[in-house]
């Protein structure tokens, strides 16, 4: 750490230098800046540089180096476990940098690197085109894409990373290069599962796919029909084509206009299936999940965006997620899913996932450390409540719900969904066989391990 004097001076030097702005401990808007989607993150950064355009990012990175400092990023602040901070660090914020730009006629579009899903699908849309984007519309893209990037539409286009065209850098040297399958091969290798280890992305371009139709089916169950309907939703998806997609999920019914009144605040189970395609073909795929007894039905042509956000959870609630990846649906695996969502806080905003693979993303490229790929299934535990006297029960909900379907996981995981549990589920998360070859790629880019406020690969 460099002593005080040069600090301040060096900090004075930033916030001159900066064409975005500079927040340290005592100044006004510091605590709202340095807040994130999950409530339960408090961390103090030495110094948080919103940087306003890619020069601004190179200002930030020279500055931190030449203080000693390490370096997080931060995107759309979406990771569980705070990545996006880090106490006595130098906070990288990206959020200035969200435009979108979209080629229609080259079926690619460019997101700098501090947009959300919401920027990146409403631009895309217009155009009736589309990419695959997480399950949460406030979700950061940059943090997502390199993290992997599963969502509504993976079955259809493949994950997210599958989508990646190219990455505009700034290393731990304050460098900016790019990477493709051209330039700097063995970076774009990495940076597709290997997340935030190598540097700053400012700009991601990905590709996009025609989509002219999007429809959606979500029924309501009460939560004893639940086992039916998991079952159900099962061999529907099992026997659908690529553009089918969807989860089953436990949630507290919400005071929305499509749920009865005898269920807002309860706990129930939804079905809901996505097709990148028109209503009347989604309805004859849901026939079987319509009919069941169910409490409610939604069915229709809806915006892809409109979807994206349908499931939304506001940001500064308390989180916890994780997730297993399974070898397969038995209904004995199913019947414990099942069973494991009596013990989710309710009434909160938390939810209980099951959602398929398969399709694009099982035919997508294997070379990339991204294990998880083959696992037809998952499970993804999502706490989320209010209160801290609940922070015991809601944790031990999702570690029961882990140790439930465990003897059915494959071992891998998505990292993004995971928060801190440990080097083995890092290792886990990229692919044994993949770690070397990213910790060497570390080792060109990061030496020092700048970049360590993420699932981190240390350099070797």
């Amino acid at each position: 750490m460099a002593s005080l004097s040069k600090a301040g001076a060096a900090l004075a030097a930033l916030r001159e230098d900066l064409a975005g702005e500079v927040f340290a401990p005592g100044d006004a808007g510091y605590d709202d800046t340095r807040a994130v989607f999950n409530g339960m993150i408090d961390k103090r950064p030495a110094v948080i540089a919103r940087c306003a355009d890619a020069a601004d990012v190179v200002r930030a990175v020279r500055f931190g180096r030449d203080l000693d400092l390490p370096i997080a990023v931060r995107g759309g602040g979406h990771s569980v476990a705070g990545k996006a901070l880090g106490d006595g660090a130098l906070v990288v914020d990206l959020r200035r940098m969200h435009r979108v730009t979209v080629d229609p006629a080259g079926e690619a579009v460019r997101v700098e690197g501090g947009a959300t899903m919401s920027l990146l699908d409403r631009a895309t849309q217009p155009y009736g085109l589309a990419t695959t984007g997480g399950r949460m519309s406030s979700t950061g893209v940059g943090g997502f894409v390199l993290g992997g990037g599963t969502g509504w539409l993976d079955r259809a286009f493949g994950l997210a990373v599958d989508n990646l065209i190219a990455v505009e850098l700034v290393t731990a040297d304050a460098e900016q290069v790019h990477a493709n399958a051209d330039e700097n091969p063995e970076l774009f290798w990495a940076l597709h599962g290997g997340g935030g280890n190598f540097g700053v992305a400012t700009a991601l371009t990905l590709e996009l796919h025609e989509l002219p139709e999007f429809a959606v089916a979500l029924l309501l169950y009460l939560p004893e029909a639940g086992r039916d309907a998991v079952r159900t939703f099962r061999d529907v998806l099992g026997t659908g084509p690529d553009e089918l997609g969807g989860a089953v999920l436990y949630l507290t019914g919400p005071p929305a206009e499509f749920v009865p009144e005898h269920l807002v605040g309860r706990l129930v189970c939804a079905a809901l299936l996505t097709y990148a395609g028109g209503e009347a073909d989604l309805r004859k795929l849901a026939e079987p999940l319509l009919a069941l007894p169910h409490e409610s039905e939604l069915v229709g042509a809806m915006p892809y965006v409109g979807l994206q956000c349908m499931l939304d959870v506001p940001p500064g609630l308390r989180n916890h997620w994780s997730a297993e990846y399974l070898a397969g649906l038995p209904d004995e695996l199913v019947d414990v899913y099942c069973a494991r969502a009596a013990g989710m806080p309710v009434p909160t905003a938390s939810q209980h996932l099951v959602f398929p693979q398969g399709g694009a993303i099982a035919a997508g490229p294997h070379e990339y450390p991204v294990p998880y790929r083959d696992a037809p299934w998952a499970v993804h535990p999502f706490a989320v409540w209010e209160d801290p006297a609940d922070d015991e029960r809601a944790l031990a909900w999702v570690r029961d719900v882990r140790a439930g379907v465990r003897a059915w996981s494959t071992g891998d995981v998505y990292l993004n969904f995971i928060g801190d549990e440990g080097a083995e589920r890092v290792r886990a998360g990229l692919g044994a066989g993949n770690l070397l070859r990213l910790e060497k790629v570390k080792r060109a880019y990061d030496p020092d391990n700048v970049f360590r406020f993420n699932h981190n690969i240390r350099p070797v």
